[in-house]
């Protein structure tokens, strides 16, 4: 089976898209780590589906893959791409498209959408953030701001602010970016019993009330060079915990994000480009 393909990334963070919307052939999920090996595969951070719409207002439905095949909840970086991708194919004439994952709908904006500007920003709206832990799933005996765990095998304790962006994330607040244990802490943290279906961990200085830097350490690529969700996590836990106001730029190792959030049950807005790499076929 051959497959076009189109490689992609949202600041760094990189994506292999697929367009399924016309196949009758189930998606040969098996094969997804083959695809994502750097040396012997295209390599990619996430692979991206876009199939055909499963629910009345969406235009598409979309579906995230890890590079070890394990289908994921929500991408923001790859939403963005997602969008670009459907306008760059002809697939929707409009600047505002709606598609559906596996527990959200998203809204996706093209903000200045010209032919000529192949990094174009697009908006997301990524849906109102929800702090409760049976929304990651996270087991703690009560909602709170701030929990701690102790880290096996270090004994590390580790304070974070835990929510759901559509997929679980962990925010710790650090002093020192470019020293933090990302690595270290991120897969303790991550793989935490805690935590039955894993959690993406955020690092993130304040830099000032609108300014954040920040780290991501992902639930199966690991650290990436941006992650949209994370972007918006770490942005609401330092609205929600007032350090922060809206809006918050968010400089991560492969570019800026701005993130706005109203607080309560407002949605989240995140906005930032989009690029095309290259194009191809894969045999399958």
């Amino acid at each position: 089976m051959q497959i076009p393909f189109t490689k992609m990334h949202g600041l760094g963070n990189d994506f292999v898209v697929i367009d399924w919307t016309r196949r009758e052939a189930a998606l040969p999920i098996r094969q997804i780590a083959a695809l994502a090996d750097r040396r012997r595969g295209i390599g990619f951070d996430q692979l991206l589906v876009l199939e055909p719409a499963r629910q009345d207002g969406a235009d598409f439905h979309y579906r995230i893959f890890n590079p070890d095949g394990a289908e994921v909840e929500h991408c923001g970086n790859g939403a963005r791409c997602l969008a670009r991708f459907i306008r760059d194919k002809g697939l929707c004439a409009s600047d505002r498209i709606v598609v559906s994952t596996v527990n959200r709908t998203l809204t996706l904006r093209l903000l200045d959408n010209d032919n000529s500007n192949e990094n174009g920003n697009v908006e997301v709206d990524m849906g109102v953030p929800d702090f409760r832990p049976a929304a990651l799933p996270f087991l703690a005996s009560r909602q709170q701001r701030l929990y701690q765990r102790e880290l096996a095998p270090s004994g590390i304790e580790v304070h974070f602010a835990a929510l759901s962006m559509g997929n679980p994330h962990a925010v710790i607040e650090v002093e020192d970016l470019a020293n933090a244990a990302v690595k270290e802490i991120g897969e303790a943290l991550g793989n935490h019993c805690d935590f039955p279906a894993g959690v993406n961990v955020g690092f993130m200085k304040v830099e000032n009330r609108q300014r954040i830097g920040l780290r991501v350490h992902e639930r199966g690529p690991g650290e990436t060079p941006a992650c949209g969700s994370g972007a918006c996590a770490a942005a609401v836990s330092g609205i929600e915990s007032g350090s922060l106001d809206s809006p918050v730029r968010v400089l991560l190792a492969g570019g800026e994000l701005r993130v706005e959030w109203q607080g309560a049950s407002a949605a989240v807005f995140m906005s930032g480009p989009a690029q095309a790499v290259y194009e191809g076929i894969v045999t399958l």
